[in-house]
Parts: structure tokens; sequence; C-alpha cells
């Protein structure tokens, strides 16, 4: 490995700063010898070696999940399940079967992983196959006699270094006192991410080289705030980086203070602030976070997760536990987005050319009649009496809005007839993410309660550049004219037509452009639930009528990119807008 400082770019998986010494993670143990000479002793031994693995699982899942209060899992349940998948354990036998040491089937099979790892685009089935392989790793562990007392524990100081990591393996470091994580392949959306969110360990992925520019004990500075990783920093950079660490302190008790104050602007304006979820850890900190509700509940993980499709009291259950975790704040029931990339068991195996622009979403559910009616009634029977708030996804002409919404307002009826409790408030709403959907809503006033700009897939239609794609990521600016533009319009044109307008985009957790969109008259903002008090904290610095003044001025005027000309504008304004 490199001796002198190196720096290595990344994406934040969960944000924070962490410095410590580096800590190998090597979950691979190869096999030592690849032919049996006792087929019938390698099988007892596999059955041994699973039935072992199985347990630790089970009790991974059943005791562990408890102890970190906030533990998702859903994501340990998808573990748990791949663990008991029969197929998955009579591919290994077929190669015991065959003539190979239990240790040499699992690794064929930890390959044949591998490579169709590499092969898949979809990142839901990327992800179970790191499941899958992290499984064979740990299988191949416990042939080896190392599965009883997990890993070591760490000092405070130390940063973990992987070149993958399963979720159940970082769970088992959430007591190892870890600065930070570093993990050459993982992605925002991975198992491993979340699970790393919930022990709040700032952690990094996406770190190509990381494993072979580093030894045990180098020093290492995680900025997931930056997305970068300061491998044997110089004495200067490491007293800036412990000043920053401060800092970030002082702001989170900053933060606290104002958890219970609303986000109001100095002009007066009301800004609802409200968090994106996805399972039922992050309404754990929905409290916490001092929002005023869910703006955006992603429903299909619950799918995603399941090798089976939920049943009617699965869902129901899970929907029951959300509005009993909220407290009576709203919840914004985002339908299933399925198809396309997010492929699930005897639904939709057609592989697609674009699947972003395929057979996905409100299209996929309208075409999955059955599947969608059970939602929807999971839906209406979790709520009783309470308000139901639900909006489809990805509508692209109204006729698929007043398709969705004939579908529940037909359960609606049904479970009335049967004598099951109603919501005692209905609001049904549309998602615009499709840029042909702006122009349609003059046809849905009057029948939509409100709209919600997705600007994750907006944007990207907007500029036709996939935001996960290093090459044209660039391309995708938020902070430009044309789409603030755009943005107004759309604004403008729900207030002729009366229908209240959130946004519910990833967008809404950066402060500078949480200010400029609540300037445009986004007075809903939905967003990751850490950011909550840096953007709580920047509306409540700003006179918005003053600054959208002036922002409307830079729209009319030159080209291209606003980024300049708006810090400029914060600096002006004197807005307190620091990303947390």
């Amino acid at each position: 490995a490199p001796t002198g400082p190196a720096s290595l770019s990344g994406r934040a998986l969960c944000g924070g700063i962490g410095i410590g010494q580096v800590v190998f993670h090597d979950p691979v143990v190869p096999a030592a010898k690849f032919f049996a000479a006792d087929p019938q002793r390698e099988l007892a031994r596999l059955k041994s070696a699973l039935q072992a693995l199985r347990v630790s699982v089970d009790a991974m899942v059943t005791i562990d999940s408890g102890a970190l209060m906030g533990e998702p899992r859903d994501v340990l349940e998808t573990y748990r399940l791949l663990a008991h998948d029969p197929a998955w354990a009579e591919r290994l036998r077929e190669g015991v079967q065959s003539g190979l040491t239990a240790e040499a089937s699992i690794d064929r099979a930890r390959r044949e992983h591998r490579v169709r790892l590499e092969q898949a685009t979809d990142p839901y089935l990327r992800e179970r196959l790191f499941d899958l392989e992290d499984l064979d790793n740990r299988l191949l562990r416990v042939l080896a006699g190392n599965n009883a007392d997990g890993p070591q524990e760490f000092d405070d100081n130390s940063v973990l270094v992987a070149r993958r990591l399963g979720p159940a393996d970082l769970l088992e470091y959430r007591r190892s006192g870890l600065a930070g994580i570093l993990v050459e392949e993982a992605s925002v959306s991975s198992h491993a991410a979340i699970v790393a969110r919930a022990l709040e360990i700032p952690t990094l992925g996406g770190l190509p080289g990381l494993t072979t520019s580093v030894d045990e004990g180098d020093e290492v500075i995680v900025d997931a705030e930056e997305g970068v990783a300061h491998l044997r920093p110089e004495s200067t950079l490491n007293e800036a980086y412990a000043s920053r660490i401060a800092l970030r302190s002082e702001r989170k008790a900053i933060y606290a203070a104002l958890r219970d104050q609303p986000a109001i602007s100095r002009d007066g304006v009301r800004v609802r602030l409200m968090i994106n979820a996805g399972l039922q850890l992050d309404m754990e900190t929905l409290a916490e976070s001092g929002a005023d509700g869910v703006g955006l509940f992603r429903t299909e993980f619950q799918f995603l997760v399941s090798e089976t499709l939920p049943r009617l009291g699965e869902q129901i259950e899970l929907y029951r536990r959300l509005f009993e975790s909220a407290g009576g704040r709203e919840i914004y029931f985002r339908t299933v987005d399925l198809g396309g990339d997010k492929l699930l068991p005897d639904l939709n195996q057609e592989r697609e050319e674009n699947p972003a622009l395929g057979w996905r979403s409100l299209r996929f559910a309208l075409d999955s009649r059955g599947f969608f009616r059970r939602q929807l009634r999971a839906l209406i029977r979790a709520a009783g009496e309470r308000p139901l708030t639900v909006m489809f996804p990805m509508v692209t002409i109204p006729e698929e809005f007043f398709e969705a919404k004939a579908m529940l307002l037909e359960e609606m009826d049904w479970s009335r007839a049967r004598g099951h409790e109603v919501p005692g408030e209905l609001k049904i709403g549309a998602m615009l993410e499709a840029p042909s959907f702006a122009y349609s809503l003059q046809e849905i006033s009057g029948e939509a309660d409100f709209v919600s700009i997705g600007t994750n897939d907006l944007m990207q239609f907007f500029f036709a550049a996939d935001r996960m794609t290093p090459r044209v990521s660039e391309r995708y600016d938020l902070i430009s004219r044309p789409a603030f533009r755009f943005l107004d319009e759309t604004a403008r044109k729900c207030a002729q037509y009366g229908l209240p307008v959130s946004i519910c985009g990833e967008a809404s957790g950066d402060p500078v452009k949480a200010v400029c969109l609540a300037a445009l008259g986004f007075t809903q903002l939905s967003m990751p639930a850490a950011a909550v008090g840096s953007v709580k904290q920047a509306i409540r610095s700003v006179h918005l009528a003053d600054f959208r003044h002036e922002l409307c001025n830079l729209l009319g005027e030159g080209r291209g990119s606003l980024r300049k000309e708006i810090l400029g504008l914060f600096a002006q304004h004197e807005i307190n807008a620091v990303a947390n």
C-alpha cells in the first residue's frame, strides 16, 4: 500500500465525520481443499454449518434487532429469508454431491453470485446478490470454526475498512466503537447503508481501490459530508477536521433547540417540513427530528424484501404500526413504485432496455389490478377511522390518476359495505415526476386533493440525465435557470387551479435548495430526517418575499447554473444554510 497522504472520493451512505485508525474486515475464507474424499461426510459438515448459520441469523433478528432501538428489521428479515432459502441450500448440496468439498461448493456459489452481481443493473436485485454473497462468506467462516464470538471490539478511534459488507456483518460491529466505515463496493440504497444509517456511523461507499490503498493502523478521515476519505492525512488536515467535528456538535445542539419550533420565515411564511421514510425504523426518527409528518412513505420496500408477496394481513399490520408510530402526524403513503428495474417474483420477469421509462410505477400497478387493490384495501383497513393520505407515483396522463382514484374509492365502498371502519378523511394526490403531467394540472383540478413533486425522477427526465451515472451526473443540476423556471411555472399553475403542491425529493434536504424551493412557493418539503434541523434553521433565517424577488430577477436573465449567484444571495441576506 502507498505510504503518503492520499484522498479517495465516494458516496456518503451515512453522514458525519470520523477520524481513526484502519481496521480491516475480511469475510472471505478461501477453500483449502477442492475435492472431497468422503462426500457423505462433506454433506454432514455442510448440513451442520447451514444449521449453525441459520440459528445465528435467527438470533440476530429476534434478539439483536431490539438492541438498536431503530434496527431496520425489514432488512434483517430479508437476510433471514435468504439464509433459509431451500434453493440456495440445494445448490450447495449439489456441489458436494458432485465431489466438491463443502468449502469448494460454497466458494463456487459465491463466485456465481459475484458474476451475476457484476452483470445486474437492477439495484434491488444487486442488493439480494450482495446479501447472498455475504451469506456464502459467513457460511465459509462457520465451516472454518470462526462463528462463535463475532468481530472483535475496537477502540472508539477505529475506522472499519472493507471491500464489501453485508447488513449482518455490519450489525455485528454495532458495539465495536467505530468512528467510521469505508466500503469499497456499496451504494446509497444498499442494505449495508440502511444499517449504517440506523447505527449513525459516518460511512462512505463506492471507493475504488480502497483496500489496496491502506494498511492496518493507517490514520484516515471519513468525511461523509463531502464524500471524501483522506488517507494518512497531514497534521494540519487532522486539526482542521477536529475543528469541524466540534462545530458539527455545536450545530446539532442548535438543531435540537429548534426541534419543537415551527419553520416560519422572517416574513411569517410557515413551511411544513416532513420526512421521507420507507421502513418502520425511519418512523422512530420522526419525533426526534422535529418534523411535521411523513411527506413520503415508500411502500414498495415491504414487497422487495420478501421472496413472496406480502399477504393482506401483513400489509395491514405494517401500516397500522406506521400510524401508531406517527402519533397523529400525517403520513403521505405513496402506493407501490414497482416494475421496470424493481423486480418482483412471479409478477414482472421481462427485462427492459430502459426500465426507468418502462412498465413501472402506476402503470405497473394499474395492469396488476388484484395486486394493487390488495394494497389499497390494506391502507384503508389499517387507517380505520384515522385520516388517510394516499398519492399515486409517476402519473403521466390524467386518465391514469382517474383510474387509480376510482379503484381506491371502490375499495372504500367495499370496506364500508362489509362493516369495516373507513377513514374519516381521505386525501388523494398525484406525484408529478414526468414533465408531461405538469401540463395536465387543469384536468385534475377538482379531482386531486394535492400534487407532490418528486424531484429525483422529475429532474432526471427533465435533463435526460441519469443522476447515478457519473459521466452525465453534472448535467443533472436543480440549481439552474431551466429547472427553477419549470418549477416556478408549475407552482404558479398549481396555485391557479387550487392544487396544494409539495416537494418530496432528496433536493429538499439541502438547505440552499430548500430555501429556493420555498421562495418559489413550495411551502411543504419532505426530506431525510437528518436534514430537518439544518433546513429549519435556514427557513427561519430568510425573508422569503425579498429573496423570491431577487431570485426571480436571476431567472429572467443570464443562462446556465445559478449556483454562484444563489450563494451570493445567501451571503447578502445572511441566510444560515449549513448542511447537517
